[in-house]
């Protein structure tokens, strides 16, 4: 999902946000503020080969209020999947199925990063019961592994077209105190880059572990359609305390 198509998408009333760039913790990121004081973040992750900007424009879209958005830029590295060329990614992918052998390394370096963005917002005022981990497809599956880890209670996950990694490892790994944080998850019914079933089965995991889940399906393939961001608009009012 591109930068040019979510323009078209929502307008160029997208363009004329104002944002500013940090480098931190090894990762670039747009920062938006709202324009009151911020008092809950929204850290959103992009997918593979994309960047921050990838969902930059959607945030006029959400209609929230004192709510800063953090999109951070991957880093760039080779990804196996894509003959070695290197693009921003959040870990490497050697196939697309759920039982090939995983990026772990790559994964809990990206881990690593996240949290220390909701570290940042915590020492800037923003407890972590106010902050939200949302991501897509690449992105989701850090969203989502980033998330069922973290130490304290988040003020939810949203996971869009994407699945859990190292999901064999969530049981020993997973932090209790987010068995009470609301997950959004998501899905194109006819997703044809990470099917359907990818989504459903970590949804399933997930469910069976305790784990709140409001799970969405639309008749798309592999992107965001507007039934969806109205649908992570209401998720995001109710999740805000």
């Amino acid at each position: 999902m591109g930068t040019e198509f979510l323009l078209k998408f929502f307008g160029q009333k997208a363009l004329t946000l104002k944002y500013k760039r940090q480098k931190m913790n090894n990762l670039e990121k747009i920062i938006i503020e709202p324009q009151n004081k911020a008092d809950s973040a929204v850290i959103w992750l992009h997918g593979l080969g994309a960047d921050g900007h990838d969902f930059e424009p959607v945030v006029s879209e959400l209609k929230t209020t004192n709510v800063r958005f953090i999109f951070p830029h991957a880093p760039i590295q080779p990804v196996t999947l894509n003959n070695g060329i290197s693009m921003r990614a959040w870990f490497d992918i050697f196939a697309l199925s759920l039982n090939t052998k995983e990026d772990e390394v790559g994964i809990r370096s990206s881990q690593n990063k996240i949290e220390a963005i909701i570290e940042e917002q915590i020492q800037q005022g923003i407890p972590a019961a106010r902050i939200f981990l949302v991501g897509f497809s690449q992105g989701g599956a850090m969203a989502m592994h980033t998330g069922l880890r973290y130490p304290q209670p988040l003020a939810g996950i949203i996971v869009l077209s994407a699945y859990l990694p190292l999901r064999e490892k969530l049981l020993t790994e997973m932090n209790e105190a987010q068995l009470q944080t609301p997950i959004f998850m998501a899905h194109g019914l006819y997703d044809t880059v990470l099917p359907y079933l990818f989504g459903e089965a970590s949804r399933k995991l997930l469910e069976s572990l305790g784990f709140k889940i409001e799970w969405h399906s639309y008749a798309i393939d592999h992107g965001v359609c507007a039934e969806e961001i109205v649908d992570i608009r209401q998720f995001l009012q109710v999740s805000i305390k």
